[in-house]
C-alpha cells in the first residue's frame, strides 16, 4: 500500500463577492481534486483547538495525528529542528521575522519578501548590537529566521508558558501597539525588537532596497517561542516510512521530528512562484522508496495573506494540474493506494490571516467508497463525516476507516 498527502496550505476560505459568492476552491478549475472527491469521500476536520493559535504549527501537527494538547510547545523549535539545531533542556527558540512597520501599522510581515542574503546581513549586525553570548540569530529563508536563547540551570531563559507573542502575519494592515510581547521574558524580546529598529534604520541593505523601490525591513518581530518538543515517530505509530516535500522550514522541522526524510526540490520557494511541477515529479519518484509521501504547498496561504483571491485560484489550479494529477496517476500504478487532500487551517482572503474552524478534505483509494461529490467547503459541510478532534483523522486515513 502506498499513501500520499497533498496540503494546499490555508486554501479553505469564505465566499467572496467578486467570485459570485463562491470560495476560491469553488471558483478554481480543479478537475483532478474533484476526481479524488468523486471517487472517494469528502469530509471535514478541525485541526486547531480553540485555545491554541490558529497557525500552521498547530494545524500540521494535528493533521499528522499528533494531539497538540500533548506535544505542541511553540513554532520556533519546530523550525529549529529543520535546520538540525539541537536545543538543550533549558534552551528556547524564537521565530524572528523581518517585517515592515510604518506608523505602528504592520504593513508587510515579509519585509517585501526580503532575500535570504539581505536578512543574514541585517541579523549579523543586530547580533553585534545585542552582544549577548546567550543569544544567537540563525538566518533562515527570506524573512523567516530564528533567534536562539541558550539557558542553563543556573541562568535559565526568562520565558515560561505564560509568555505571550503574536504572529505578524495575523497583524497585516493592523496596529501593532497592543501586540508586543507580554509576560515572562517580554522585556528581553521588546528590547531586541527596539534595538533592531536602530540597527536597521540606515543600514546599507535597506538603503539599497529603498533605492530599488522595495520596502525596507524596519525591524525584527519576535514570536512563536518554545522549547523542543518530543514526538513519537510516525513509523512507531503507523508503521510507515515517510518523506516530506515542502519549501518552508516549519514542515521540514515537523518531518524531522516525526522521523521522516525531507526531499529538496529546486525552485521550491514557499511562495506563489514555487516549482509546482518539480514538487509533483519529486513526489512521484519518492513513492519508489517510501510508504507515504507528503507534498506541502505554501502558495495558497501566501495569496490569502496578501488578500489576492485570483492568485489563490491560480495556485490551486497549478496544484491540481502539476501535483494532484501526476501523483494520483502514479499512486494508482502501485495497485493499492490512498490519496488525501486537505489544508491545515482556513486562511480567508478577506481577513488575510489564519482562522480556527473546519477544513474540507477529500480522500480516495483502496477501501474508500465513492461519494460523487466535489472538493470544496460547501460539499464538505454537507458530509456526515467530521473529525472534531483533528488528530484522529490520520488514523482513519492510514487504516482506511471511512
Amino acid at each position: 500500500m502506498k499513501y500520499a498527502i497533498i496540503i494546499p496550505d490555508g486554501c479553505a476560505d469564505l465566499p467572496i463577492d467578486a467570485l459570485g459568492g463562491r470560495t476560491p476552491l469553488q471558483a478554481a478549475n480543479t478537475p483532478h481534486m474533484d476526481a479524488v472527491a468523486q471517487q472517494g469521500v469528502v469530509a471535514r476536520t478541525d485541526n486547531v483547538p480553540r485555545h491554541l493559535p490558529a497557525g500552521s504549527e498547530v494545524a500540521n501537527m494535528t493533521l499528522f495525528g499528533y494531539d497538540p494538547n500533548k506535544y505542541f510547545t511553540g513554532r520556533a523549535p519546530i523550525e529549529a529542528a529543520a535546520q538540525g539545531i539541537r536545543l538543550g533542556p533549558q534552551d528556547w527558540a524564537v521565530r524572528c521575522n523581518m517585517v515592515t512597520i510604518e506608523e505602528q501599522i504592520m504593513v508587510d510581515f515579509t519585509a517585501d519578501h526580503i532575500s535570504t542574503q539581505e536578512s543574514a546581513e541585517l541579523l549579523a549586525d543586530l547580533s553585534q548590537a545585542v552582544d549577548n553570548p546567550a543569544i544567537e540569530f540563525v538566518p533562515g529563508v527570506s524573512y523567516r529566521n530564528l533567534m536562539l536563547v541558550r539557558g542553563t540551570p543556573q541562568a535559565p531563559a526568562p520565558f515560561t508558558e505564560d509568555t505571550r507573542t503574536w504572529a505578524p502575519h495575523d497583524l497585516t494592515d493592523l496596529p501593532v501597539a497592543d501586540h508586543y510581547p507580554r509576560g515572562p521574558g517580554s522585556d528581553l524580546l521588546t528590547d531586541i525588537m527596539r534595538r533592531s529598529v536602530e540597527v536597521f534604520a540606515n543600514h546599507p541593505v535597506n538603503q539599497r532596497r529603498i533605492a530599488a523601490g522595495k520596502r525596507p525591513a524596519t525591524n525584527v518581530w519576535l514570536w512563536g517561542q518554545g522549547r523542543s518538543p518530543a514526538l513519537p515517530s510516525f513509523h512507531s505509530r503507523f508503521g510507515l516510512w515517510g518523506a516530506m516535500i515542502t519549501g518552508v522550514d516549519l514542515l521540514r522541522g515537523l518531518a524531522h521530528l516525526m522521523g521522516w526524510d525531507c526531499i529538496s526540490v529546486a525552485g521550491a520557494t514557499g511562495y506563489l512562484d514555487t516549482n509546482y511541477a518539480g514538487k509533483g515529479a519529486a513526489a512521484c519518484e519518492a513513492l519508489k522508496n517510501f510508504d507515504i509521501v507528503c507534498v506541502h504547498v505554501e502558495a495558497t496561504d501566501e495569496a490569502s495573506h496578501e488578500g489576492r483571491h485570483e492568485e489563490k485560484i491560480k495556485a490551486l489550479e497549478a496544484i491540481d494540474q502539476h501535483i494532484v494529477a501526476p501523483l494520483h496517476e502514479r499512486l494508482a500504478s502501485f495497485g493499492e493506494y490512498r490519496l488525501l487532500i486537505l489544508p491545515d487551517h482556513p486562511t480567508p482572503c478577506a481577513t488575510k490571516k489564519h482562522s480556527h474552524g473546519m477544513v474540507p478534505l477529500a480522500v480516495c483509494g483502496t477501501g474508500i467508497p465513492a461519494s460523487g461529490a466535489t472538493y470544496d467547503e460547501v460539499a464538505a459541510s454537507a458530509s456526515p463525516r467530521a473529525f472534531e478532534r483533528g488528530w484522529e483523522m490520520m488514523e482513519a486515513f492510514v487504516r482506511g476507516d471511512w
